[in-house]
């Protein structure tokens, strides 16, 4: 491939980036698409999980080459209520990302070690001087906040732990909350990749992004040790810190910086992300769709598209935000947990739809029908715009 005769740059190689590119390489094999990637691998180092209901029939050929396990149900465990529901589970990793990316597009297509100096809708220009010309360019680089917005943290260190003995799990723990509720709203997520291999991750839904890794790393092992696990071996590990939406100013949101309106925008970048989960799964495999879908793809057409996408999800998400400032401005950190146990009492059906971003009118009536699980004076005063004061995202 000649790098000046391309009709699109992806920038960035993570989940949103990645899946762009498969898309493009599956449904428009005519467009010439490099990806680019500041580090040496794709994907960096996750996991990443959804329920099978969070992709369409349609879609889930974009997914099904990144899976790495897959389970037919889950588990939540609180204070007060425990449940298996019976919606299939999977997880993809970096690997089978980096993997796929490199079995459908050809090797000069796949830049890594790259830093972009530059970018505009029909260039890149890369450390050294050394500038791309595409038709349409694609930011995916992800952001560590969303300036112009407010909430709260979803915060984790997730562990993958090789056990001298079986671990007995036949299907995920997606939440369990039975554990000493600090920096909010805490719970341990397993997922058993094999007999004796466990994914272990402590998550916390917190008012304050700092992450204190080494604090967290003793709590996997205490609760390991809850649960008689002998850990032989950590194999891999990964942190996270991820914005969770309770209110903003889109317009503001995506005209700061100077090239911001120049470029096209995908995942994070255009904070794609269910604003009460941080979830950013399906909306990247329902861009990526999109994307390939439109008929021009030059700069200024990708950049108008992906706009209008934000601005629709941003609208489509307005009762999700409302849900986190209940849950960041009504309830008490050590307390949050009963919003979400309250939450996994609900008919299983509206819970997919709910991880999904697809929340029915009934779906929402039936989550805020009843007394809430936050004193009902802080809930409106959360509503209103009152109740405990919301952290900046930016």
């Amino acid at each position: 491939m000649n790098l000046r005769d391309i009709d699109i740059a992806i920038l960035g190689g993570g989940l949103a980036g990645g899946l762009i590119a498969l898309a493009l390489a599956k449904l428009r094999p005519e467009m010439r698409t490099v990806l680019i990637e500041r580090g040496e691998s794709f994907g960096g180092n996750h996991v990443w999980s959804f329920f099978a209901s969070d992709v369409t029939a349609d879609d889930a050929w974009l997914v099904e080459p990144l899976i790495a396990a897959r389970w037919n149900g889950y588990e939540v465990c609180f204070p007060g209520h425990s449940r298996v529901l019976a919606t299939p589970y999977r997880s993809m990793t970096s690997e089978k990302l980096d993997a796929a990316l490199r079995a459908a597009l050809p090797a000069d297509a796949l830049l890594t070690g790259a830093d972009v100096n530059e970018a505009g809708s029909d260039f890149v220009q890369l450390a050294g001087e050394h500038t791309l010309h595409a038709g349409g360019v694609i930011d995916a680089r992800g952001m560590a906040g969303l300036p112009h917005m407010a909430g709260g943290w979803q915060k984790f260190l997730g562990q993958m732990l090789r056990l001298e003995q079986p671990h007995g799990l036949s299907h995920p723990i997606v939440m369990d909350a039975n554990v000493e509720q600090i920096d909010g709203y805490r719970f341990a997520y397993c997922l058993p990749f094999s007999e004796r291999e466990v994914f272990v991750e402590d998550t916390y839904y917190s008012d304050e992004p700092g992450l204190d890794a080494a604090a967290l790393r003793r709590r996997i092992a205490d609760y390991a040790a809850s649960r008689s696990w002998r850990i032989a071996e950590i194999t891999l590990e990964e942190t996270g810190v991820l914005p969770v939406i309770a209110r903003g100013d889109f317009a503001a949101f995506w005209a700061q910086g100077d090239q911001s309106n120049a470029l096209a925008r995908a995942g994070t970048r255009a904070a794609l992300v269910h604003p009460l989960t941080s979830y950013s799964l399906p909306d990247a495999v329902r861009f990526a769709r999109h994307i390939c879908c439109l008929p021009n793809l030059s700069g200024a057409a990708l950049a108008a598209a992906s706009y209008e996408w934000a601005r629709a999800h941003w609208r489509r998400g307005s009762f999700y935000r409302m849900l986190t400032r209940m849950l960041f401005g009504a309830a008490e950190p050590q307390q949050r947990y009963r919003m979400l146990e309250r939450f996994y009492r609900l008919p299983e059906p509206l819970i997919e739809r709910f991880y999904a971003g697809r929340s029915t009118p009934a779906d929402r009536l039936r989550i805020l029908a009843g007394k809430p699980p936050v004193p009902i004076g802080a809930a409106i005063a959360s509503l209103a715009g009152g109740g405990r004061p919301l952290g900046a995202l930016g």
